[in-house]
């Protein structure tokens, strides 16, 4: 089977659906999970990725409840190319970045206290107002200590 090298989204997918223009769908089997093919017209497509690239389904469960959930309840299944792994699949890429991403989330949170503590002891007297002059002079003196 020659399968176009262009993707096709979701939305395509369920738009090309709502059509009644998909003619059939292959799961394929291949290293660590399944594939999908689309097929509609004279065209083949495999499903893509949020980001482009071809969508893998490392549980076969996961991918037999999403194309249940389009509408999808008859497909070809090929597991020639299957192999399961047994390793779990890991994205330190993904963990660096949600760790990240907590971290950021934990300092706006932290800055925004801050903030909004300044602001109330500027409105309720608590805190006096540094004019542009003597902060000025206030960030010499720092900058001063601070060069060798």
């Amino acid at each position: 089977m020659a399968i176009n090298r262009d993707t096709i989204d979701h939305n395509t997918v369920a738009h090309l659906l709502e059509a009644g223009a998909v003619c059939g769908v292959d799961v394929i089997g291949q290293p660590g999970g399944w594939g999908v093919v689309v097929k509609y017209g004279m065209t083949e497509r495999p499903l893509a990725a949020r980001r482009g690239a071809v969508r893998v389904f490392r549980k076969f469960e996961t991918l037999a409840g999403y194309l249940k959930g389009l509408g999808i309840s008859e497909y070809r299944v090929d597991a020639t190319g299957f192999t399961p792994t047994a390793t779990a699949h890991a994205r330190p890429d993904s963990a660096e970045r949600m760790r990240l991403a907590h971290e950021a989330a934990a300092y706006n949170d932290w800055l925004n206290t801050k903030v909004s503590a300044s602001l109330e002891g500027l409105a309720q007297g608590t805190n006096r107002r540094i004019e542009a002059d003597e902060w000025d002079r206030l960030r010499a003196a720092k900058a001063a200590r601070l060069t060798p």
